[in-house]
């Protein structure tokens, strides 16, 4: 999703669900203290993993029935299985993500939020392997007669995309005069309302998005636009040893079968192109 600066609205949510291991807080208060888990991994929180991350980003993670769950959290999961700890969930500006903020302030060990790894990044953040191939989908309304990005100027109709994503540099470069939307449901919703007629947005949030019967009656995607993205979940600069350990997580669940069975869980028909190499990084 290449969220340079995402964006999105931010909330803190205050469901908790213990049966999952997964609470959803506002932060470290003066009151925490951090631990070490297995292999020695410190933690912001003792006996937690406390992640960062930007909601609602569907399929990758989301509040669904007061809990968060998705993509992203459960590989997250496994990384936190492994370490002895719970994984704990913070709902955070994603302006932050960027710089590393929420890292280098102690207020959580890692971000995952459906990241594209860039150069410009690993300048303040040390990615982990990629673990996500994600191309962007042109979605459209059925009823505008759009079969491709290159109808939406000779029909006249509307584009929208994402604040500062790259659908949005997409869409800029090749001067589509897209409408920005603050977050990826604020941008589903201008689509659904007739305020754009077509939208770029992270395939992989289309597929889950059209798993909706109504959804799928009314819109298709028209297009599909491979820019090489790839996603990471970020550490700290240095923090070399959870970094080895949500690697190792990344690894493992390839390895498995588990990576498959999340990938058709949340997203849709497994494809291999989804599933990155390490070196790719």
């Amino acid at each position: 999703m290449n969220p340079t600066v995402f964006g999105r609205r931010a909330r803190t949510l205050a469901a908790v669900t213990a049966a999952a291991g997964l609470v959803l807080a506002a932060g470290c208060s003066s009151g925490d203290k951090k631990g070490t888990a297995a292999g020695g991994v410190e933690v912001v929180k003792a006996g937690k993993l406390t992640t960062c991350t930007h909601l609602p980003y569907p399929p990758f993670q989301s509040e669904i029935d007061g809990k968060v769950q998705g993509f992203d959290v459960s590989l997250v999961d496994i990384a936190a299985k492994n370490l002895k700890v719970k994984q704990d969930i913070v709902d955070t500006p994603f302006e932050n993500f960027k710089t590393g903020a929420f890292l280098n302030s102690g207020q959580c060990d890692l971000a995952a939020a459906g990241m594209t790894i860039t150069e410009e990044r690993k300048k303040n953040v040390d990615f982990s392997d990629p673990y996500f191939s994600a191309t962007q989908a042109v979605l459209v309304d059925r009823k505008s007669g759009i079969i491709s990005l290159d109808d939406l100027k000779s029909k006249g109709k509307k584009l929208g995309a994402q604040v500062q994503t790259t659908g949005e540099e997409y869409a800029a470069k090749r001067k589509l005069g897209a409408t920005s939307f603050e977050s990826s449901d604020a941008l589903l919703n201008g689509l659904r309302t007739g305020q754009v007629q077509a939208v770029i947005i992270d395939y992989p949030v289309v597929q889950g998005w059209l798993k909706n019967k109504d959804n799928a009656k009314a819109f298709k995607i028209a297009d599909n636009l491979d820019t090489g993205e790839q996603y990471g979940f970020t550490v700290k600069k240095g923090n070399t040893k959870l970094l080895a350990a949500l690697n190792k997580a990344i690894r493992d669940a390839k390895a498995d079968g588990t990576y498959k069975k999340l990938y058709e869980k949340w997203i849709g028909p497994y494809e291999a192109a989804a599933e990155p190499s390490a070196s790719a990084s």
